[in-house]
């Protein structure tokens, strides 16, 4: 099996493990591919993928497995209540791409060295257009070894970077997670009082585009709330966690993040109103409700 065509099964074909499979199959190597729900991975068939009922199957030939599922209570029943990890090739290796907590992907990763398999935690950032354009950042903690024979893979994902140990992409995407949550709420909060005060939103944020306030999240998410368009690309409940999984990361080391505690809050009062299948740039609604600019 050539490093060109590789044998990979992937399981969960969500909002992102559907476009990441049918970058792999584009890529020319053989997918097997899972889900829960198998309609929502049949349009793989037409890339070449190979549909399985179980996931125990799709796993049983594959050289790299990758997980995109949905946290880490689920990358566990699945690994190890479910005989997933049981039914993969002794050697091969598990790519985790879900956004779990690290002390998670540590424990993993030992129980699966104990079956002979090996572990990659690999979250990614960049969301559903990354995914479909190979240009998501990808964030490992694992072997460097391990790290090395997976770049076939992470090539047509986009781009990939060793941060550490296993654990360490966990931890890695929660700094992501904290910086892409603190930043949404700067963006919503300035942009709102200065509507507050009278100045056009969309000048506002046109004008200070460029300068040292300037970011992804000000350009992309800062659109979509002069737009009102908060059709859900990274879910608001999503973020919620990913704070949430900070917060006990953070705990769990001795850390104080008052910051990520305070936009953990936002975040939840926005989910208590109702906001939280919408994008995560919704928190600009529930900070207009806070200020009476429904």
């Amino acid at each position: 099996m050539t490093a060109q065509h590789l044998k990979i099964a992937l399981l969960g074909t969500g909002k992102m493990g559907l476009p990441i499979a049918r970058r792999l199959c584009q890529a020319g190597h053989q997918v097997q591919v899972w889900n829960r729900t198998r309609a929502k991975a049949e349009s793989l068939s037409a890339d070449g993928a190979t549909l399985h009922a179980q996931a125990n199957t799709a796993v049983a030939q594959a050289d790299f497995v990758v997980g995109m599922l949905e946290n880490g209570a689920v990358v566990e029943d699945l690994l190890f209540s479910q005989g997933v990890a049981q039914a993969m090739q002794p050697g091969a290796l598990f790519i985790d791409m879900a956004s779990i907590q690290p002390r998670q992907a540590r424990d993993h990763a030992g129980r699966m060295q104990a079956l002979g398999l090996r572990h990659l935690d690999a979250p990614v950032s960049g969301g559903t257009l990354g995914a479909e354009q190979g240009t998501l950042a990808i964030m490992a903690g694992g072997e460097e070894a391990d790290f090395e024979q997976a770049q076939p893979v992470f090539r047509a994902l986009g781009r990939s970077t060793h941060v550490g140990p296993h654990g360490a992409g966990q931890l890695a995407k929660l700094a992501n997670q904290m910086i892409v949550g603190i930043t949404i709420g700067a963006v919503a909060e300035a942009l709102l009082m200065a509507a507050k005060g009278g100045a056009d939103m969309a000048k506002v944020r046109q004008a200070i585009g460029g300068g040292f306030a300037d970011s992804r999240i000000l350009q992309v998410h800062g659109q979509r709330m002069v737009e009102r368009d908060f059709a859900a690309r990274a879910r608001m409940s999503i973020q919620l966690k990913d704070m949430r999984n900070a917060l006990l990361t953070a705990q769990e080391l001795g850390f104080d993040a008052p910051i990520t505690q305070l936009f953990e809050q936002l975040y939840a009062d926005g989910e208590a109103h109702g906001l939280s299948e919408l994008d995560h740039s919704a928190l600009f609604v529930e900070l207009a409700r806070r200020n009476d600019m429904r």
